[in-house]
């Protein structure tokens, strides 16, 4: 298991601004969503069991997170046509950001060393934002379980 990253962003902090192409083809800002939250989830790849468990969370919770006039993005290394197949594939109904470069997971200070069966590497570690309306983190979550996070985001959401 690696290591959780040291993640220098804080609770207050503004968020670091970022434009990236999404599945589909569209260009993402984040200042497209100021007045509204975002859940600003960083994974790292397309169709791994594990991704796929954390996206397939937010999918099923998405219309309450909706209800809290929240929108989901996903990060990753993957470029938009992996995107575009994994949103078809899965029925997601919220944008991946394409990070080819990794320029947004290094604003965000998520993209750092990892070791895989021994093996060391740089990578994407799984890691989430929630940020404000103003564009303030509000919350963040260097550590995900896959498989409950979305539950965990959604009760940070009610608190807001």
């Amino acid at each position: 298991m690696a290591k959780p990253p040291v993640i220098q962003l804080k609770v207050g902090d503004k968020a670091p601004a970022f434009t990236a192409t999404a599945n589909g083809g569209a260009t993402v800002s984040l200042t497209d969503f100021k007045g509204r939250p975002v859940v600003l989830y960083f994974y790292p790849r397309d169709n791994t069991p594990g991704c796929t468990r954390e996206a397939c969370g937010f999918r099923d919770a998405h219309s309450r997170i909706k209800g809290h006039r929240a929108v989901v993005l996903g990060v990753s290394k993957d470029s938009v046509k992996s995107h575009d197949k994994f949103v078809e594939k899965f029925g997601l109904p919220f944008a991946l950001l394409a990070d080819e470069e990794a320029k947004i997971a290094k604003a965000y200070g998520v993209w750092g060393e990892k070791s895989f069966m021994g093996r060391k590497f740089m990578g994407m570690h799984r890691v989430t934002f929630l940020i404000d309306e103003q564009g303030l983190i509000q919350r963040v979550w260097p550590e995900v379980k896959p498989d409950t996070h979305a539950e965990e985001v959604l009760a940070a959401l009610g608190q807001g």
